[in-house]
């Protein structure tokens, strides 16, 4: 293990690569957020009760119901005391110079900075307030990291209630010079049968809408304009109110559900045609591992096996014969005997017609699921994760697919219990076997620059490491695929 008295600048220097954090925060001081609001022609926005009740216009802080009554409205226990204690730390993420001063010290060239009170815009219920306020808080960041974005990136907020939505959110961002965005993991809609209900039973029957599979909408137009602009989409809400994640007195409780969460858009996505009809298309599921995404890979391959056309088509009960099935039971099951032959085979109708669960999925084979999954998702993961390693592992993925794990530091947060501590966590899974050190390279750094940088230099251009980040790409470009690097294998 990576003895205490190793520095995350000492690991650094002996890794002979550049670390990419793919995924720290900013904590906002929410009064400063809400000065720029107000400044800035928004301060009726901060009067939603909605933002009043997130404590965004004051720095109140959240309101969170007492136990009893998250108990009898059925509502999840929210994080305590969620940011670093430290003064420096707290400090050094809340406040640009800082950060941008300090990021050394965490063995960390370059960071993807994405919010942590500003996540939650992209929930609000009220159209006006949800689109203007990202709108100002895109502004606030891209105004506040100006100076320092040769080791900083802000990531903007993409609204994505509807496909239209999120189109101007992201032509926004881009006139803002963000060239990343985090849009919602998925949306809360109503369900048809419950729409009259009353308000307060409306808001709870609700389904998830992650934008590919059922969605209310098509969001084609969204996904063409993001591959348009460039612009690589990450996915970060929380699934507090999921099934097996949802607790009213314990926040604990709800361990898992990024990855429960990140698992249902891919599924959403891949299923509903996303991946194949934009192959350029680059989505991130942070925060909640790789092992999420190996499942799902896993699962994918499986079921196209079985329930793509060909396999649905082997389980048709039609191909049962009635009259052999009565001689059998005659012989086997005498109590059956009686029953009429067509009454012992299971009933034969197809619903709506569907005969294979693969059709809108656009792959006709395990391996074009195997590269359409690979290409397209991009797996957030804390250093501290010992499951990174199955991204690499070919005894566990089919068809000797790797899974593109990045690291993310999560800098900001509860689970950080210091800034330079990051780095110094994710090297362990080297010195345990976890994983080898081109694996490692690949984890810190050259997934970050396939995910943000795609094809195209532009995302790096002018930062601490563009020479590394085009390096990294013309190698890409050498593979004949856009992000198809392969590192050596040892496992």
């Amino acid at each position: 293990m990576t003895g205490q008295s190793t520095s995350a600048r000492r690991v650094r220097e002996d890794l002979g690569h550049v670390v990419i954090d793919a995924d720290a925060h900013h904590v906002e001081i929410s009064v400063a957020f809400a000065d720029f609001v107000r400044d800035n022609g928004g301060g009726q926005l901060l009067d939603d009760p909605a933002v009043k009740a997130l404590g965004l216009a004051d720095g109140s802080g959240e309101r969170v119901p007492s136990l009893a009554e998250r108990r009898r409205l059925h509502l999840s226990a929210r994080p305590v005391w969620w940011t670093p204690s430290d003064t420096l730390d707290y400090a050094t993420v809340a406040m640009p110079s800082l950060y941008h001063e300090r990021l050394g010290e965490a063995g960390i060239d370059f960071a993807v900075i994405y919010p942590s009170r500003g996540m939650v815009l992209l929930s609000l219920e009220n159209p006006d307030t949800r689109v203007g306020l990202a709108r100002l808080y895109n502004a606030y960041v891209a105004q506040a990291y100006a100076p320092y974005r040769d080791r900083l990136a802000p990531v903007a907020v993409i609204p994505a209630h509807t496909p239209d939505e999120g189109i101007a959110a992201l032509e926004h961002a881009v006139s803002l010079g963000l060239r990343a965005a985090l849009m919602p993991s998925f949306v809360w809609r109503p369900i048809p049968a419950f729409a009259d209900a009353p308000p307060e039973y409306r808001s709870r029957l609700q389904r998830i809408d992650n934008f590919g599979l059922d969605s209310d909408h098509d969001y084609d137009p969204f996904w063409a304009k993001a591959v348009e602009l460039g612009v690589p989409l990450s996915c970060h809400s929380n699934g507090f109110r999921f099934t097996g994640h949802f607790s009213p007195s314990n926040y604990s409780y709800a361990a898992g559900h990024f990855a429960a969460v990140g698992e249902a858009t891919a599924k959403s996505l891949f299923l509903g045609g996303v991946m194949t009809r934009f192959p350029d298309l680059r989505v991130a599921l942070l925060e909640g591992g790789v092992a999420g995404g190996v499942r799902v890979y896993g699962d994918l391959v499986s079921r196209f096996e079985k329930r793509g056309k060909a396999g649905l088509g082997r389980l048709d009960p039609a191909r049962l014969d009635p009259a052999e099935l009565a001689r059998l039971a005659t012989r086997h099951a005498p109590e059956l005997a009686h029953y009429r032959p067509e009454q012992l085979v299971p009933g034969v109708s197809a619903v709506d017609g569907q005969v294979d669960d693969f059709a809108a999925s656009g792959v006709s084979s395990a391996e074009e699921i195997r590269d359409a999954f690979v290409r397209g998702f991009y797996w957030g993961c804390e250093g501290d994760d010992p499951l990174v390693g199955l991204a690499y592992d070919s005894r566990v993925n089919p068809l000797g697919a790797q899974l593109r794990a990045m690291m993310g530091s999560d800098l900001g947060h509860w689970d950080v219990p210091s800034f330079t501590h990051p780095l110094l966590e994710a090297y362990e899974l080297v010195e345990d076997g976890i994983l080898t050190p081109a694996q490692f390279e690949e984890f810190t750094c050259v997934n970050a620059v396939r995910f943000y940088g795609g094809t195209s230099p532009e995302f790096f251009a002018g930062t601490a490491v563009a020479a590394d980040a085009e390096r990294i790409q013309a190698a890409n470009r050498a593979a004949g695929e856009p992000g198809a690097r392969e590192l050596e294998r040892t496992a």
